[in-house]
């Protein structure tokens, strides 16, 4: 069974625990999946999608950083559930326009 993401939030693994970091609040109803997020050098970000039948996560998103740059592109997620049952984000990501990349990075659910 795919977890439910609905209410929960993510961080970032990149940043120490101590650190202002962006979180995303996911919200979830049936297979539509969105989130809004900040914090860090995101004034503001928010995400819409599709949850899998095995919980893999499929979005756009678009973010304002604290410096004016808009961002938006394309993310694939695949959770891992921890020992503690908390999910890792495992994402692949593609940006788009003037600062254009590729990449993957990791967020982890906050107790």
């Amino acid at each position: 069974m795919p977890p439910d993401y609905d209410g929960r939030r993510f961080r970032g693994t990149e940043y120490a625990p101590d650190e202002d970091a962006p979180v995303a609040t996911y919200r979830q109803r049936g297979d539509l999946l969105w989130a809004e997020f900040e914090g860090g050098a995101v004034r503001r970000g928010s995400l819409a999608g599709i949850c899998s039948a095995d919980g893999t996560l499929e979005f756009t998103y678009s973010m304002v950083l604290a410096g004016g740059t808009i961002l938006a592109g394309h993310c694939r997620s695949t959770p891992e559930t921890l020992p503690d049952g908390r999910i890792r984000l495992h994402e692949r990501w593609e940006r788009y326009g003037p600062h254009a990349a590729t990449g993957t990075s990791q967020l982890e659910e906050l107790r």
